[in-house]
């Protein structure tokens, strides 16, 4: 009639998660007065952040799709209770309480702080002068339809719009309206977008930085920009070195860079009009080959975050939801890469 196996016990010592959890515990113990200020004063017990935090971590982990599929897990999974710290017998959260909780709870500022403090655990692993960075498009939750004119009646039902143009200072989706209208290439489908960042270190490619902006052709440049200003906040008056694809190499680019002693070590695009930015004063040097070899280190990264963390489409919609997201998911793939690494290096 009774048992006295806890889920401690019933979680294996090797298995993976315990490496990871023992990170996660850290972490949150350090953000412990950031959480204080979250928990509810009056009404009825808020789901605890620390929680909440857990529980996403298990749903990128696990590649989840839905907040109600993760409850399901949560109610009958002994290993995922275990990994969030409910008891055996402790109730499961609706979904709906789940996600406004969610929603209310982990912003940008928590889930920025709870990265930098996963990087900070890998300061010793970590490479301060060379980086690389780049971009990926994630594709809105927001369909073609929803791409209606912003001053005047709609355009009919949104499924045919052929011949009609669309810009995205004339139209904007009803569904969403931060994501805009946008494709990689000349060839390529406009799709109602965003674009995610990543700034790497070049030993192990882990995530240094990451952010999520609007769609549009200067994005890539902007936040790379953005997120090399803010690691020279940190530590300035150290030379740095920054890998980029052809699509950085703009004279505007590479003049702000520099700016910001980093050098760039962006791959030549000789068939712009007008030359590339990047001459032989600094493709003549070692260090250029070396990081051009490293730079394609920031693909795994992006393959994991947009098929594993479910980056490629998201069910979130605007931009401060987006970028929470990706800040967190790039949070979570190093946790997933530092347990390996850290026992490397011991």
């Amino acid at each position: 009639m009774f048992s006295y196996v806890s889920a401690e016990q019933r979680v294996p010592p090797d298995h993976p998660l315990r490496a990871i959890r023992r990170l996660v515990d850290e972490t949150l113990r350090e953000m412990s007065r950031e959480f204080d200020g979250l928990y509810a004063k009056v009404g009825r017990p808020s789901v605890p952040p620390e929680r909440l935090l857990r529980a996403q971590l298990l749903q990128i982990f696990y590649s989840i799709r839905s907040e109600r599929l993760l409850m399901e897990q949560l109610d009958y999974n002994l290993l995922f209770r275990w990994f969030v710290g409910l008891e055996m017998d402790e109730p499961i959260w609706t979904p709906t309480v789940f996600t406004k909780n969610r929603d209310r709870l982990l912003n940008q500022e928590i889930a920025r702080s709870f990265f930098q403090r996963v990087v900070e655990r890998a300061t010793g692993l970590l490479s301060d002068e060379h980086f690389t960075v780049d971009g990926t498009l994630i594709e809105a939750w927001a369909s073609q339809k929803s791409f209606q004119p912003k001053d005047g009646p709609p355009s009919g039902d949104g499924r045919n719009f052929h011949g009609e143009q669309r810009r995205n200072d004339t139209h904007a989706s009803k569904t969403d309206p931060d994501a805009k209208l946008y494709r990689r290439s000349h060839h390529g489908e406009a799709r109602l977008s965003y674009l995610g960042h990543l700034l790497i270190e070049n030993r192990h490619g882990l995530i240094v930085d990451a952010m999520a902006t609007v769609a549009d052709g200067r994005a890539e440049r902007d936040a790379a920009m953005l997120m090399l200003e803010r690691q020279r906040r940190r530590a300035p008056g150290r030379r740095r070195t920054i890998g980029a694809d052809k699509g950085y190499d703009t004279r505007d680019f590479v003049a702000v860079v520099r700016e910001l002693g980093v050098t760039p070590h962006v791959t030549q695009n000789v068939t712009r009009r007008g030359g590339s930015a990047i001459d032989g004063r600094t493709t003549r040097h070692p260090g250029y080959a070396q990081s051009q070899h490293a730079r394609p280190r920031i693909e795994p990264a992006f393959g994991w975050l947009k098929t594993v963390a479910w980056l490629r489409k998201v069910k979130l919609r605007g931009l401060a939801k987006i970028d929470w997201l990706v800040v967190f998911a790039a949070a979570a793939f190093n946790l997933k890469r530092l347990p390996k690494l850290l026992a490397a290096s011991a």
